[in-house]
C-alpha cells in the first residue's frame, strides 16, 4: 500500500509514467529493434545508477547514448577510450597562467564534468585510466592536486564493450564492475526492424530528437523511485536471490558451490530494490513485484559473478546459472 504521507504519489507516478513513455517513444524513433535495451537502460536512469552496453559494432550503442541525452534534456559528453588515453583526458588538468605579473594554477574540468557521460569502449583504456572514473561513479565527485570538485547533478556513466576484438584491451576491474548498476547486453535487430531501419536511415526524414523531460525532472522521478514501497515478498525474492548465487554459504547449493568462483555482494540487492522499483515506475504501477525481480536478475547480477575454471570447460554460462536460481523464486 502506499504511504498515507503521499497522498499525490499517484497523480506524480501517472505523471513520471506518461512522461518516461514519450522519451522511450521518442527514441525508438531513431533506435529500431532495441526496444528491451531502452527500457533497461531507462530503468538505470530512473534508479540513477550507471549501465555498462556490451554489443557488437553497430547496433546503435553510441546512438543511443545520444539520443537519451536529448529526449532527457541533460548535459551529454563523449570519451573514446583508447590505450593512450591518460586519467586527466577524463578527469582534467591543472594549467599555469599569469595576470598582474601572478602566476597561478587553474583547474580546467574534463569531459567528466557531464550529466550524461559516455565511456566508449572503456575496456580499451589501462586499468589505470579506468580508475580514474571509479570515484566519478561512485561518489559523483571528483579529486585532482587535493581539491575536490562536484560533478554536475544528475550524473551516469554509460559505458560500453566489445564482447568480440579483446587484442588491446584490459578486463575491467571487478570494484569498477560492482559500480555498474546494470549489464545490457545488446542484440541485433528482428527483420522487421532493421528493415524499417533501412528507409529511415537511408532516406531523408528528420530522426531528430526533441527533448522531453528536464534535468530537475530527473532528478524528481528519481527522488519518486525511492518513495515506491516495496512489499516483503519482493525483498524476501530479492534476499533469497542473491544469497543463494554466494558459494560456500548456507544459502548456496552444491551446483552453485561447484560452478561460482564468487557471487555477488551487498551493492546487487540494493541494485535490485532500486530496478525493481524504477521498472514498475516505468510500468505505471505502484509497487514492485516478485516477476520484476525475475525480469531484472540477469542485468543486474551477471556481472559480479565469475565462473570456475571448472564450470568454463563445461561451456556453462552466467545466464545458466542465474535462470536455475530463478526456478526457486517462479
Amino acid at each position: 500500500m502506499l504511504h498515507p504521507s503521499e497522498p499525490d504519489i499517484v497523480s506524480r507516478v501517472d505523471d513520471i509514467r506518461a512522461k518516461v513513455a514519450r522519451v522511450k517513444d521518442s527514441i525508438s524513433r531513431v533506435i529500431f529493434g532495441q526496444d528491451a535495451v531502452i527500457e533497461l537502460v531507462l530503468v538505470n536512469i530512473l534508479s540513477g545508477g550507471h549501465a555498462l552496453l556490451i554489443g557488437v559494432p553497430g547496433l546503435a550503442k553510441t546512438s543511443l547514448v545520444e539520443a537519451l541525452g536529448a529526449a532527457l534534456g541533460l548535459d551529454a559528453k563523449r570519451i573514446q577510450f583508447t590505450p593512450d588515453l591518460m586519467p586527466s583526458d577524463i578527469v582534467g588538468t591543472e594549467v599555469l597562467e599569469e595576470k598582474d605579473g601572478r602566476r597561478t594554477f587553474r583547474f580546467v574540468p574534463g569531459p567528466v564534468f557531464a550529466q550524461l557521460l559516455m565511456a566508449d569502449e572503456i575496456n580499451r583504456a589501462s586499468p589505470k585510466t579506468q580508475s580514474a572514473l571509479l570515484q566519478a561513479m561512485q561518489e559523483q565527485q571528483v579529486t585532482y592536486a587535493g581539491q575536490t570538485y562536484a560533478l554536475p547533478a544528475p550524473f551516469f556513466v554509460l559505458a560500453t564493450q566489445n564482447p568480440l576484438e579483446q587484442e588491446g584491451t584490459y578486463p575491467l576491474p571487478e570494484a569498477q564492475l560492482d559500480r555498474f548498476l546494470l549489464q545490457v547486453d545488446v542484440s541485433y535487430p528482428d527483420a522487421t526492424a532493421e528493415r524499417r531501419m533501412l528507409y529511415s536511415t537511408t532516406g531523408t526524414e528528420d530522426r531528430t530528437v526533441q527533448p522531453v523531460l528536464t534535468a530537475a525532472e530527473v532528478i524528481a522521478a528519481q527522488q519518486l523511485v525511492r518513495q515506491i514501497p516495496a512489499g516483503d515478498s519482493v525483498v524476501d525474492a530479492i534476499l533469497t536471490l542473491v544469497r543463494s548465487a554466494r558459494p560456500n554459504t548456507p544459502e548456496a547449493g552444491p551446483r552453485v558451490n561447484e560452478l561460482v568462483a564468487w557471487g555477488p555482494g551487498p551493492r546487487a540487492s540494493q541494485s535490485l530494490m532500486l530496478t525493481v522499483r524504477a521498472r514498475a515506475l516505468l510500468d505505471g504501477r505502484f509497487a514492485p513485484s516478485i516477476d520484476d525481480v525475475i525480469a531484472l536478475a540477469k542485468p543486474v547480477l551477471r556481472h559480479r559473478m565469475a565462473l570456475t575454471f571448472g564450470a568454463r570447460t563445461e561451456n556453462v554460462t552466467v545466464d545458466e546459472v542465474i535462470d536455475s536460481l530463478l526456478a526457486k523464486l517462479k
